[in-house]
């Protein structure tokens, strides 16, 4: 798995029903076009709306797909992997690494949320205030 250490816990099997428009998703990745340095795993880079992955609503933007129908992905072209996933049949079981989700608490990452006010914002009302003071000032002199 080009020297990571994944939980099982992180990887989940799913089955989708080729629909009208394939499997509803678009992949980045491969030997010849890593999406993550150093890493050259299959990616899903976009799910479409209504399509069959949609539907379905466990495979997300970033999950890596490690197999396709008992195929590893590990080692392949780009264009090796389409043309698996183009002839895997209408029943189709994935393999799938879950995007890292952020953990709260000393061993994790910061939340994912924004600041409700943010430091330039802070700033520009500091500057702001500075002018209106600077104003004042001038008037009464």
């Amino acid at each position: 798995m080009n020297g990571s250490v994944h939980s099982s816990a992180n990887v989940v099997d799913i089955k989708l029903k080729r629909g009208p428009a394939g499997l509803g998703f678009n992949i980045v990745g491969g030997v010849d076009q890593q999406y993550v340095m150093n890493d050259s795993g299959i990616y899903v880079s976009k799910i479409k709306e209504d399509g069959a992955a949609a539907l379905d609503g466990r495979l997300q933007e970033g999950d890596k797909i490690m197999a396709i129908n008992g195929v590893l992905l590990e080692d392949r072209t780009h264009k090796d992997t389409v043309e698996l996933f183009r002839t895997a049949g209408e029943d189709v079981e994935l393999k799938v690494l879950k995007k890292p989700r952020h953990m709260n608490g000393p061993t994790g990452s910061q939340p994912d949320h924004q600041p409700s006010v943010s430091y330039l914002g802070i700033l520009a009302a500091l500057a702001g205030a500075a002018a209106v003071i600077a104003f004042i000032y001038m008037r009464r002199n």
